[in-house]
């Protein structure tokens, strides 16, 4: 893109000249780039008026989730499950991101006991007595994204599976707290793996968390391992996903023949949880 003038419209769209709008992020961003040794998009930091949107359907996200863990139950398909957040999402305006997303037919993900990720809902899958069941919700609300999932326990679970599953969920909440402005990726992905594997479990590298908010997957991308003070550094404005996908076994996935689901390399148990950030000029919000 040519370099603007400073009484040029803004490349953001607002309307307002550069100099009235992005102008000094941007000489601080390129400021940024020239000391960290790489380039910062500019359009990574959202405006307040996109946060805003952002949050609105991130609290519509975390709505669908609250009535997923409502309803959901031993003997119900996956498929029943796709449909009430269909229902749900349209009913308040909202559009399912997953549908249709690169060819996805379904309005949600859900994956059971050895399914990392992308588990396609269907009338044939039932949820049985001590399954671990993830769901993941996003929803486009007034052209603004909401990312977010939860893994449920169904019934007897097993001591292992409960205690996978509690991990994963710490897992997140160690990596959330490790936001604030000017520490890193690596800082977030040191910290989870740490944890993971005190616990004596693996974290999946294949997939990680991601930028969201204008769009389903922005940059940067988000890994759950990491070493301290390296990646991509953080800066007030940024959303993203941080989604630890946590296994029992190895690492490693494979994708079945559907070209989605993705299953451990042991066929051993994974659990994830997932929240969409905000860093604040302090720290982080939870949007979801």
């Amino acid at each position: 893109m040519d370099k603007l003038n400073r009484n040029d419209s803004c490349w953001c769209g607002s309307g307002l000249k550069y100099k009235k709008c992005h102008m000094e992020q941007d000489k601080y961003l390129e400021k940024l780039s020239e000391q960290y040794g790489y380039k910062i998009p500019r359009d990574i930091i959202k405006s307040q008026k996109d946060i805003e949107g952002i949050r609105k359907s991130c609290a519509l996200t975390k709505e669908i989730l609250d009535m997923v863990e409502e309803r959901i139950t031993v003997g119900i398909s996956t498929e029943e499950v796709n449909k009430w957040v269909h229902e749900y999402t349209v009913s308040h305006g909202a559009y399912p991101a997953p549908l249709g997303y690169h060819g996805f037919p379904k309005s949600t993900c859900v994956s059971i006991n050895s399914v990392v990720c992308h588990g396609i809902p269907d009338e044939e899958t039932i949820i049985k007595d001590g399954d671990i069941v993830n769901v993941d919700v996003t929803c486009i609300l007034d052209g603004y994204y909401g990312d977010s999932n939860r893994t449920f326990l169904m019934g007897n679970v097993s001591d292992k599976a409960r205690d996978l599953v509690q991990t994963a969920k710490e897992c997140l909440k160690i990596g959330i707290e490790q936001i604030k402005p000017f520490n890193t990726l690596g800082d977030i992905g040191f910290a989870i793996n740490q944890f993971a594997t005190s616990k004596g479990y693996s974290v999946v590298y294949d997939y990680g968390g991601h930028g969201v908010g204008n769009e389903f997957h922005e940059e940067p991308f988000v890994p759950h391992i990491g070493q301290k003070g390296e990646g991509m550094i953080l800066l007030p404005g940024m959303t993203f996903t941080v989604e630890p996908m946590i296994n029992e076994g190895v690492p490693e996935t494979v994708v079945l023949d559907d070209n989605w689901t993705a299953v451990t390399e042991d066929n051993k148990l994974s659990a994830q949880w997932e929240h969409t950030i905000l860093v604040t000029e302090d720290g982080y919000e939870i949007l979801t």
